[in-house]
C-alpha cells in the first residue's frame, strides 16, 4: 500500500523556522515534492528533489526553504527558514515517478494527507 506521511507542521512567529518531513511507503519514485494550499487558493508549487539531490523552488521560497532527501529513508524534508505569514498553508508532500512539468500538481501521483503550517505575524 503506497503511502506518504507528512510531519512537523504547526504555529510559529513570522522570522520563525520549521521543518516538515514526508515519509514514503510502499513506493519509490524519482522525484518527490512539496506543494501548499492557502484557504480559497490553488494547490502551488513549493519545491522538488529528484533521486540525485537536483532541486527546484518556487521563487518566493528561494533563500529560506531547503528540500532535501534521504533515500535509504525514503523521506524527504523541507527546512523552512524566515517563514513569512503568507507562508501559511496546509502543505502537502507528492510523489511520482515522471512528468511532463514538476509544478503541475496533477502531474503527481502519490500525495500525503497534509500537514498544517500557520505563520504568525
Amino acid at each position: 500500500q503506497v503511502q506518504l506521511a507528512e510531519s512537523g507542521g504547526g504555529l510559529v512567529q513570522a522570522g520563525g523556522s520549521l521543518r516538515l518531513s514526508c515519509a514514503a511507503s510502499g513506493l519509490s519514485t524519482t522525484y518527490m515534492g512539496w506543494f501548499r494550499q492557502a484557504p480559497g487558493k490553488e494547490r502551488d508549487f513549493v519545491a522538488v528533489i529528484n533521486r540525485n539531490g537536483n532541486t527546484d523552488y518556487t521563487d518566493s521560497v528561494k533563500g529560506r526553504f531547503t528540500i532535501s532527501r534521504d533515500n535509504a529513508k525514503n523521506t524527504v524534508y523541507l527546512q523552512m527558514n524566515s517563514l513569512k505569514p503568507e507562508d501559511t498553508a496546509v502543505y502537502y508532500c507528492a510523489a511520482v515517478q515522471r512528468a511532463r512539468s514538476l509544478v503541475a500538481p496533477d502531474q503527481y501521483d502519490y500525495w500525503g494527507q497534509g500537514t498544517q503550517v500557520t505563520v504568525s505575524s
